[in-house]
């Protein structure tokens, strides 16, 4: 037995999509397409048969695409199809994460495959069958304004799915014909409505900001953690966690971020050599945080609601002999979301180069050598790490400015405004690696102070996660490059006991 296939995920495509499923599919899955969704999916697509061969109109179907709808298109499905992929065949710029694509496929379809779009049956089965191998079609990040869909690559997407332009398998480059060749894919046949219902939805935009949600949020319970390991190893006093304290705050997230380091700082003994008070980025850490926290709640709903929903034009309802022309695949609601997860990432990432710029200040640190060196002037121990913290948080208060603000109009006037939701989320998505750095950069330091004379954690989970970076990371004695060395306590603070994410 095949034990990785047994352990693949396995995603339903009548069941709600989670974060976990995004993420898993990263690698090959298991989609399977159950007979409701099949059936809800037939009935859609003889619906919409029966409709225009009475004579109703239908976009993308019986018409031209955007600007040109006043215009017929072509009568051939197949002949419709190409023409569809063929004049959005214009992205340019670096090509996306595989992961991403193929998280974004899973987004698609699971929009598919509720019924509303009219695709072909086929369709479904063509994209849980990629989806099970490591085929990733080749795309380029720039032309989607998130309107009308992500049509420019997503178009790339179901060019690819036909054989068309190029793709991944098993990380190797190739033309899309080859790849599929070499995937065990047949294919894909699509009419006009197949083609426009591939393209027509902001499945990119809630899959980028889906992976960068769960990336945030894994940096997020990371630094709550090393929040509680820099008040032990300094000797603070942790009334700033208070319970009556932050009840009165009446802020949720500060409550709960409150329970989180409580219970991480239990057994914690003050040293009582240090001020009266804190710096704000020790004693604010639970109304940060919990702010954090709040925000990140609110994204989840937006993502929950885009991988529930159906993002598509027209839609169609069988039942009530309606096909409705609307605005579904219209990603206002993900552009808002993205960017303030931008926000949260850029304080975040604040936080963790502030908590280090305390830690390496003889001022601040209790007495502890300036930056944290062993033999101070012979060595510089996180001088340069503390440096290129600086440049880090820049980079995410760069991106942080509002992308869902940027509206241009395009398409003569049809989409007169747009919410750059796909632009908002992949710089959401960019920012992850960044605050993940910035993340690891604090775990060296707290790990080289505990070298250079900081006391032994008093609370035992503090204790027991200084124990796994110092397994991990040797201290800095003598001066080493540390590129390595941040990404290697990026990984054990982020690893250790995810369970502790509030």
């Amino acid at each position: 037995m095949d034990t990785r296939a047994a352990l693949r995920t396995r995603v339903d495509l009548a069941s709600p999509l989670r974060t976990r499923h995004l993420v898993a599919a990263a690698g090959p899955i298991d989609v399977v397409v159950p007979l409701e969704a099949r059936e809800r999916t037939g009935a859609a697509r003889a619906f919409l048969d029966t409709a225009v061969a009475d004579g109703r109109a239908v976009y993308g179907r019986t018409t031209g695409f955007g600007a040109l709808v006043g215009f017929r298109g072509r009568s051939d499905g197949r002949d419709q199809a190409d023409n569809t992929l063929a004049h959005l065949g214009a992205g340019q710029g670096p090509t996306l994460p595989a992961a991403l694509v193929r998280a974004t496929v899973l987004v698609r379809a699971r929009s598919l495959a509720q019924g509303a779009s009219g695709v072909a049956p086929h369709v479904l089965d063509a994209l849980a069958a990629m989806l099970g191998t490591t085929f990733a079609p080749v795309v380029p990040r720039w032309g989607s304004v998130g309107a009308s869909g992500d049509l420019v690559p997503l178009a790339a997407v179901a060019a690819a799915l036909r054989g068309d332009g190029e793709a991944d398998v098993e990380g190797r480059r190739m033309p899309a014909a080859d790849a599929l060749d070499a995937a065990g894919l047949t294919p894909l046949r699509l009419d006009g409505r197949d083609a426009l219902a591939l393209v027509n939805g902001t499945s990119l935009t809630t899959a980028a900001l889906a992976l960068a949600l769960d990336g945030v949020r894994a940096a997020h319970g990371a630094l709550v953690r090393l929040a509680c390991l820099l008040t032990d190893l300094l000797g603070c006093d942790a009334q700033f966690t208070d319970v009556d304290l932050l009840d009165r705050y009446a802020h949720p997230g500060a409550a709960v971020v409150g329970v989180r380091m409580r219970e991480l700082l239990g057994g914690l003994v003050p040293s009582g050599t240090r001020a009266l008070q804190e710096p704000y980025s020790i004693r604010c850490t639970p109304q940060l945080l919990g702010a954090a926290h709040d925000a990140l709640r609110y994204v989840e709903d937006v993502v929950t609601a885009d991988l529930a929903g159906v993002s598509d034009n027209p839609l169609l309802f069988p039942e009530d002999d309606k096909i409705v022309h609307g605005g579904n695949f219209f990603g206002q609601p993900a552009a808002f979301a993205a960017d303030l997860l931008a926000l949260v990432a850029a304080q975040l990432g604040n936080l963790a180069e502030r908590q280090l710029d305390l830690l390496v200040d003889p001022v601040r640190n209790g007495g502890l050598p300036p930056m944290l060196a062993a033999g101070p002037g012979l060595q510089h121990g996180l001088q340069g790490v503390q440096l290129a913290s600086t440049a880090l948080v820049a980079e995410l208060r760069r991106d942080a400015t509002p992308a869902s603000m940027q509206s241009l109009s395009t398409n003569l006037r049809t989409q007169d405004v747009v919410p750059f939701g796909t632009q908002a989320a992949l710089r959401s998505l960019d920012g992850v690696e960044v605050l993940h750095l910035l993340v690891g950069s604090l775990a060296l330091g707290l790990r080289q102070a505990s070298h250079v004379g900081a006391r032994s954690p008093s609370a035992p989970a503090s204790a027991a996660l200084l124990s796994a970076l110092s397994a991990a990371v040797r201290p800095v004695d003598p001066d080493r490059p540390l590129q390595q060395d941040v990404r290697t306590a990026t990984h054990v603070v982020l690893t250790t006991d995810p369970e502790d994410q509030p």
